[in-house]
């Protein structure tokens, strides 16, 4: 080995081993007010260790570690969770080559989270919002069956994908042409004739076998998006037939079946700026309705309407609008936090000892307008909340000899 190639190999080693323990560093935010979405409530004056990529302390008697950040009082809570949307599989909507969320043969076993883009301009400006994790979901296809739901951080690495097919995702309720009738016999259809089918133990089960199996076993929920009071009191029926763990989406009319969505236990992802009817199926669309579910007792997920792959961002306001009607301040941090990590088995959602280190630190209360990230750390890693909108204000206000919107 020449002396050139030695100490050529001798760098990449020392860049390893410092990449290593850069990776290592151990975080102490001390002095926060920390809410902890869990039975610890809100800790005042509060200090919180990470390492590892883990939650490794809170408020420990002494603090030992590599960086320490004085959060002088300011709130510190999980990262926010978005639901349902397309974040990383869509860039431009009007462009047909920027859409992978969809696919017209889409079935039981899509996935589209093999086409994830953890580059997308559109995750630095969800971060903005406080957005560390998202369940990003498939829109479908021809079968009433749109595919695959999976959990993304928003940290920018290609290896954010961290879980997949966390759920199933049908879509019932109104049809443009046919019946409802016939969406929701065909699922009845599909889960029968996999409950009584005869496996042969000579063949291997396909992957929509294997996912059938995890929905009547109740491992893997099904998310049915649908509407009407009457559609999701027939799903209701069909958690107690088969034992799957049903989750609601949408839900303008759950607000009539409440007690009987809380005593089955299931939860409902909802929009909190829902006002309006949209169709014949949601004639109870209400701003009160995220307070008046949780006041029922049903598990509420704040979720972003319209088109929430762009807009995910504002997630914190809904989840402040929910509060102005009626839901209360720990309902709705915990509708865009613990309850999306309990529905869909994640170690994150809340700060807690061992739990994945996906933390936001906030000027003020998180769901006021005027407040904003100060910093966020995911997989106990600080990221930046610089998103393209800041660098578009920062090139055409800076001053410059060039003509404007230029800059050196």
């Amino acid at each position: 080995m020449t002396k050139l190639t030695k100490t050529f190999s001798l760098s990449l080693v020392a860049a390893g081993l410092f990449s290593s323990v850069a990776s290592a560093q151990s975080i102490a935010i001390i002095n926060a007010t920390i809410h902890t979405s869990t039975e610890q409530g809100v800790l005042e004056g509060a200090s919180v260790v990470i390492d590892e990529g883990k939650i490794v302390a809170i408020n420990p008697e002494s603090i030992n570690a590599d960086t320490t950040v004085d959060a002088q009082g300011q709130i510190v809570t999980a990262g926010f969770i978005g639901t349902m949307n397309q974040l990383g599989l869509v860039e431009v909507g009007a462009v047909a080559g920027s859409r992978d969320g969809g696919d017209d043969k889409a079935s039981i076993d899509f996935n589209p989270s093999l086409a994830f883009n953890p580059r997308s301009s559109l995750i630095p400006y969800a971060r903005k919002g406080g957005i560390t994790q998202d369940v990003i979901v498939p829109n479908g296809g021809e079968s009433i069956f749109a595919g695959l739901a999976s959990v993304v951080d928003l940290s920018g690495s290609f290896d954010s994908v961290n879980q997949k097919q966390v759920a199933l995702v049908v879509h019932l309720g109104e049809k443009r042409k046919g019946s409802r009738a016939m969406s929701m016999k065909t699922l009845i259809d599909k889960l029968e004739g996999h409950k009584s089918a005869k496996k042969d133990d000579k063949k291997d089960p396909t992957t929509e076998q294997k996912i059938l199996d995890k929905v009547l076993s109740g491992e893997m929920p099904l998310i049915a998006s649908v509407q009407r009071a009457s559609d999701i009191y027939e799903l209701v029926k069909l958690k107690d037939t088969f034992g799957i763990n049903l989750v609601i989406h949408g839900g303008d009319d759950a607000v009539v079946v409440a007690d009987t969505l809380a005593k089955a236990n299931v939860p409902v992802i909802i929009s909190s700026m829902a006002n309006l009817p949209g169709s014949f199926d949601s004639m109870h669309a209400n701003l009160a309705n995220a307070g008046k579910l949780e006041k029922a007792g049903v598990k509420v997920i704040i979720g972003v309407a319209g088109d929430s792959s762009h807009n995910v961002y504002q997630l914190r306001f809904d989840a402040g609008n929910a509060v102005s009607y009626g839901m209360t301040q720990q309902g709705a941090l915990n509708a865009v936090t613990s309850n999306i990590a309990d529905v869909f088995g994640l170690n994150s959602g809340a700060i807690a000892t061992g739990k994945r280190a996906n933390l936001v630190m906030w000027s003020n209360d998180p769901f006021e307008l005027k407040s904003h990230v100060s910093k966020m750390w995911i997989n106990g890693e600080e990221v930046s909340t610089e998103a393209r909108q800041d660098k578009l204000r920062e090139r055409y206000t800076t001053e410059s000899a060039m003509p404007r919107a230029y800059t050196k």
